[in-house]
């Protein structure tokens, strides 16, 4: 098993000794932007890209998922994506007890390993992490108690992925000290009931400065955790500019 920052580091060093370019279509970063991405990756960080709108934060974060692996094995109908050969969740670890050498699997393509989720006010604990599925606990006759009974939110299910919360600080605070928690500890906690969860992902947050005192602001502790903070710009020079509006224009024949 390699982890998602580990393989992000390992494929852009294989990337800059091919001399390929990693983030096409992303203009007039080459000397600024582009270099900090790349030490951060190299450093295994988590990122936080602090900019105005338009300036390709999003953008920017797609195209990291070139640098992941082609395919992955995972535990065929796991929900968290389970390594086979380091399984996280109940039902994967029961699996493989169960089957050994027999246990199903499949294999994901990285474009299913990035998952994106634009950070309002009405997102809750339940949504990025989970909450426990009382159906679920009747159907299968399990107590609260019992982990099976969890319906795991966003961030669980996007184990060994890339996961992008934009706008990071509309997000209300006691929703970013449970990402702290997941960030700080590897540990999350639903409604009181306290699972260990060692998840592999690697965090890309956005931010607009304007944003900061109008609407919110990034909590210290959490902004503490978030290792690399790049600062991104509107182009230099008039002629990038008109480069990225042809680039990104949608002009027909006709036109």
């Amino acid at each position: 098993p390699t982890s998602v920052k580990d393989e992000l580091r390992k494929n852009l060093i294989a990337a800059l000794k091919d001399k390929q370019k990693v983030f096409n279509g992303i203009l007039g970063f080459e000397d600024t932007v582009i270099p900090d991405l790349e030490r951060a990756i190299l450093s295994r960080h988590n990122v936080l890209f602090l900019g105005l709108r338009g300036q390709a934060k999003t953008k920017i974060a797609r195209l990291m998922v070139k640098l992941l692996d082609e395919y992955v094995p995972v535990v065929k109908g796991s929900e968290l994506n389970d390594d086979p050969l380091q399984p996280l969740s109940r039902y994967a670890i029961d699996l493989i007890k169960e089957e050994g050498d027999d246990t199903p699997i499949a294999w994901l393509h990285r474009e299913d390993r990035y998952v994106e989720k634009l950070a309002t006010p009405d997102v809750s604990v339940a949504d990025l992490i989970g909450d426990v599925d009382p159906i679920k606990a009747a159907t299968l006759k399990l107590p609260y108690s019992d982990e099976r009974v969890i319906h795991f939110g966003l961030i669980p299910r996007a184990h060994r992925s890339i996961f992008v919360i934009n706008e990071l600080p509309d997000l209300q605070a006691r929703i970013q000290v449970s990402l702290f928690n997941i960030l700080q500890e590897g540990d999350i906690q639903i409604r009181g009931f306290k699972l260990r969860l060692p998840l592999d992902v690697s965090f890309v947050f956005t931010a607009n400065p304007e944003d900061y005192t109008n609407r919110g602001s990034i909590i210290t502790p959490l902004k503490d955790r978030i290792e690399s903070q790049i600062l991104t710009h509107y182009p230099n020079t008039i002629d990038i500019a008109k480069e990225i509006t042809a680039q990104e224009a949608r002009i027909t024949d006709s036109q």
